[in-house]
């Protein structure tokens, strides 16, 4: 059996196509099956493919700007007329020659040709749509696809028929955290609360700029995890040994990434976690009963995320801050007043828990191994 993925190139949809493949192995592990990825330039996600048995094939493709300007419309052009004919001939060929028996897609533009491809040569075709709002390239090829899987409920843009809920994809891994291995491992005083602020695989250089204005104030209470990105790495890391005295600095642990054992071991000793509304990062919290603080990304397509967090927030399962209100002080306020309320934090952890979903990988697995029989 061959199973072609595809996306956009970005860890929002590189984890759960590793969760989908950890699962399809661990269902049917007697079961022959080869994994393969076809997709824009990305050295990142191509490394955590490959840890995962899954080999990896660029192709050239493009993306439509959704704003104007004489460059964007000169670059539309020639993706829309050079780049992605060239990906969907590229796919054409390299699908003629698998022959993958089904094609999972992710979305993103970077699935366009491929999606394209396999559909001319008649594979069938499933995607996933991580957000509450879809982009452009999964509602346009949900015209080719059998089944469109998604991850919050009542999901536009989708025909109904065709629609499956199921979350979206986590690594069950990152539920196997153990704190005590996380308290030796960070290093961590057992003092005070720990927060834990995430800025994903490519970090968050505003809301790392936000926490450098009130760092020591912040470690006056709390113990801090802190992963702010690799590029932002050295400047934050400078800019926060000026502000800290050598007391305080035991409290503060900076990471330029975590890798899967290091932020499942996060995860696990955090008291409160900070971060954007990615899917991803959404599904994982609600699935470990974690409350949380999300900042929306406000360029985000079709304002995804901010979307995202007032669903999951509905109930009262987050605190959402947009970022136009994210100011260091009212953060951490806000911070204060949330984690000296324990009553409080043990209900948003009961409702992010009911909003969770962590058998979506699962479920995805079974349907294509059951439709594959």
């Amino acid at each position: 059996m061959k199973i072609l993925f595809t996306g956009g190139g970005t860890g929002g949809h590189i984890f759960p196509i590793i969760a989908i493949v950890r699962e399809l192995k661990r269902i049917s592990p007697e079961r022959k099956t080869a994994f393969f990825y076809l997709g824009p330039k990305d050295n990142f996600g191509k490394m955590l493919l490959s840890k995962e048995g899954i080999r990896v094939r660029i192709i050239s493709s493009g993306k439509l700007r959704r704003y104007f300007t004489l460059k964007s419309l000169f670059q539309n052009i020639f993706d829309l007329f050079f780049r992605i004919p060239i990906g969907i001939l590229e796919s054409f060929f390299y699908i003629f020659i698998l022959a993958p028996d089904l094609i999972f897609s992710k979305g993103g533009y970077g699935s366009i040709p491929v999606v394209i491809a396999g559909k001319i040569l008649g594979v069938p075709i499933f995607l996933h749509e991580s957000d509450t709002v879809p982009g452009f390239a999964n509602r346009f090829l949900a015209r080719f696809a059998l089944e469109v899987f998604v991850s919050f409920p009542n999901t536009p843009g989708f025909p109904k028929k065709k629609m499956i809920l199921v979350g979206n994809p986590i690594r069950r891994e990152l539920l196997e955290g153990k704190s005590e291995e996380a308290m030796a491992f960070f290093g961590l005083s057992g003092e005070k609360p720990v927060v834990l602020i995430l800025g994903g695989s490519q970090g968050a250089q505003r809301i790392s700029d936000r926490i450098l204005e009130i760092l020591p104030e912040i470690l006056k209470d709390f113990e801090l995890i802190h992963q702010c990105g690799q590029k932002n790495f050295q400047q934050v890391k400078a800019e926060a040994e000026v502000v800290i005295d050598k007391k305080m600095a035991k409290f503060y642990h900076l990471f330029p990434f975590l890798d899967e054992e290091e932020l499942k071991k996060a995860y696990a000793v955090s008291d409160i976690v900070v971060g954007r509304a990615g899917s991803g990062f959404i599904f994982e919290i609600a699935a470990l009963g974690k409350p949380s603080i999300l900042i929306p990304l406000p360029e985000s397509a079709q304002e995804h995320q901010i979307k995202n967090a007032y669903t999951f927030a509905k109930n009262g399962a987050t605190v959402v801050l947009e970022e136009e209100n994210f100011t260091a002080h009212f953060f951490l306020e806000r911070l204060k007043f949330l984690l000296s309320n324990r009553q409080g934090l043990e209900r948003m952890s009961l409702v992010a828990k009911e909003f969770a979903r962590p058998r979506a990988g699962q479920i995805i697995a079974e349907y294509i191994i059951e439709y594959l029989k």
